[in-house]
């Protein structure tokens, strides 16, 4: 596994577009591509950037309403790749297939969603992503080459890496960036079981997973020789 690895493409498909702009342009402005999906298409070129649409790196139309626009082997080829295996790149180049370098994606509001008063089943159900968390995977699994983005609060330590290294992103970087995604799906699927238990016939779901939040370090664990944090 390389330790610092070239950033040329990046593709970005946000539902929280906070700082989005800022941190587009900054790619951009260091020679990085970026390839779009619907709505983060539509805030890039309204913002004066020139993304490349997800449909003209597939040769294929979004359709279903948007179910169906990144599950495409021209996306997960670019992402899953391992760019030191010979067959790996062999096959990218007889499919055409171009390297993706950055996956920066954040799920469908589907916590926000359900936490809404009188929401129906279905408007729940359209708010579980398909697309995006298969996307983290695919970049956090192969953190050995691909950087993956699941929160604008990474956006400044990415922009300062391709500063400091070259236009290059590190691999404790993208071995952290990668455990949070892993972290972020898992949590993710977990809250879509839970309200999936919560409206089914089975009394008790077979099984219970609990998610907590990191909210302080602590100074010292029960003990003063162990470390300590509080989640809630």
């Amino acid at each position: 596994m390389p330790d610092l690895v070239p950033i040329r493409r990046a593709l970005i498909s946000v539902s929280d577009k906070t700082d989005l702009i800022p941190f587009a342009k900054g790619l951009t402005d260091r020679g990085i591509e970026i390839v779009s999906t619907g709505g983060t298409h539509r805030a890039l070129t309204d913002a004066g950037l020139a993304p490349v649409a997800i449909d003209d790196l597939t040769g294929f139309p979004e359709m279903m309403d948007g179910r169906v626009k990144t599950l495409h082997p021209a996306v997960h080829g670019g992402i899953l790749a391992r760019r030191d295996l010979e067959s790996h790149v062999e096959a990218m180049n007889a499919h055409g297939i171009l390297p993706i370098d950055i996956v920066c994606v954040n799920l469908y509001p589907f916590e926000q969603t359900i936490r809404q008063d009188g929401v129906t089943d279905h408007e729940a159900i359209e708010q579980i992503d398909i697309g995006g968390p298969s996307m983290v995977r695919s970049a956090a699994k192969n953190h050995g080459f691909v950087t993956v983005i699941t929160n604008p609060t990474q956006y400044d330590r990415v922009i300062n890496e391709l500063d400091a290294n070259d236009g290059c992103t590190s691999e404790q970087l993208r071995r952290d960036f990668a455990t949070t995604a892993f972290a972020r799906t898992a949590e993710y699927d977990a809250t879509i079981a839970a309200w999936m238990s919560g409206t089914s016939s089975a009394r008790f779901p077979s099984v219970l997973r609990l998610n907590f939040v990191g909210q302080r370090s602590l100074r010292y664990g029960e003990n003063p020789h162990q470390a300590g944090a509080v989640y809630r």
